[in-house]
């Protein structure tokens, strides 16, 4: 079977691995927190010392890194990773990066033989531990069957949105809708309930009508309303605010880069990079309802 490293296990990387070693796939993985290697060393992965010490035993590298610049010194950076894999090697990256960062990594895969897909994710860690993510795929067609039972593995829906950084834009696409419908969700709730409504009952009517959305259905800011959301738990779990104000950054400089107007993530973004200096980045960036409260 397809032998896997798998860098970067963070509150994503860690359950997307442990998914692929339920599958039976082979897998090598290398963090820097040596914690989450000696969890998955404990079901059956082999440990890496290094990035490149993992994928000298793959055919496969999936890679799950923080931002744009942890990707490309990964792979481009002084002993990057492309000068070190074999021709043929297939690279899944799944990271949430710029989509011109992105290109810039398929363009120097491809002058090394090595075939990249960039194939962020959405669905959050419950998604990661459940195995229903959905991968949003950039890159060649054929390369992303090959790679479609891995994903599958991982994921439930797998979408081929493009070409090289297509992904990437799909992603900061979503994320933007995400946290527009956040903030107004929790805007809403906050004015409803100042004015004498139940939490619960006001969720139900706007879940049931013309406001209804995914927070809504899945992720109501407020706490109490559903007791396995973030919200009821303190706002801790979940999709960071910190990974929600980067990911509405990559918005705005796509957008800039095209010279489109998204007015509504530019004030997205400027609410959470003020839980950002509130001290909230850590925390599911359902707390911005503390922000209407």
């Amino acid at each position: 079977m397809t032998h896997i490293a798998f860098i970067g296990l963070g509150n994503m990387g860690l359950p997307m691995a442990r998914n692929l070693l339920k599958a039976g796939y082979p897998l090598s993985v290398f963090d820097l927190q040596r914690s989450a290697v000696d969890t998955l060393v404990g079901e059956g992965a082999l440990a890496a010392d290094s990035a490149t010490d993992a994928a000298s035993r793959a055919q496969v590298v999936i890679s799950m890194l923080p931002a744009s610049r942890h990707v490309t010194d990964l792979y481009l950076g002084e002993n990057g990773l492309l000068e070190r894999l074999k021709t043929g090697t297939r690279v899944i990256e799944c990271s949430t990066i710029a989509p011109e960062a992105a290109r810039k990594v398929h363009t120097a895969a491809r002058e090394r033989g090595i075939v990249l897909l960039d194939a962020p994710v959405s669905g959050g860690t419950s998604g990661a531990a459940a195995a229903t993510l959905t991968f949003m795929v950039g890159g060649d067609t054929e390369a992303l069957e090959k790679a479609r039972p891995i994903l599958a593995a991982m994921g439930r829906n797998i979408f081929h949105a493009g070409p090289a950084g297509a992904g990437q834009v799909a992603k900061v696409c979503n994320n933007q809708v995400l946290a527009v419908q956040m903030i107004a969700t929790a805007e809403a709730m906050a004015l409803g309930v100042a004015n004498g409504l139940e939490p619960i009952v006001l969720a139900e009517i706007m879940r049931q009508s013309s406001g209804g959305n995914w927070t809504l259905e899945k992720y109501n800011p407020w706490p109490g309303v559903m007791e396995h959301a973030p919200a009821s738990n303190d706002y801790s779990g979940g999709f960071m605010v910190e990974l929600m104000a980067k990911d509405l950054g990559l918005a705005q400089e796509t957008a800039n880069h095209n010279g489109n107007s998204a007015p509504m993530g530019a004030l997205a973004l400027q609410l959470y990079r003020l839980l950002l200096k509130q001290g909230k980045g850590k925390q599911d960036f359902s707390v911005v309802q503390q922000l209407f409260i």
